[in-house]
């Protein structure tokens, strides 16, 4: 079993996923992807990195968020 391939740094990771490293770090804050620590370093799954997908957001979220601040005054 070969497991150095299944794992990958988190800058490795962002440049796969053309992202930022600290996109990534919240990725693995929110464990939307594997990490585990070797040797100091965080390691991300290379699966869930690949498999990885933005949630969907709707067009009404920032309007009706801005709604909600405007009817607070």
């Amino acid at each position: 079993m070969v497991e150095s391939q299944e794992w990958i740094t988190q800058t490795r990771a962002a440049e796969l996923k053309d992202m930022t490293l600290k996109a990534i770090n919240a990725l693995v804050l929110r464990k939307r992807i594997r990490s585990k620590e070797v040797y100091g370093k965080t390691l991300v799954s290379r699966a869930d990195v690949l498999a990885y997908e933005p949630l969907a957001r709707n067009k009404w979220s920032k309007k009706r968020a801005k709604t909600k601040k405007s009817h607070n005054k």
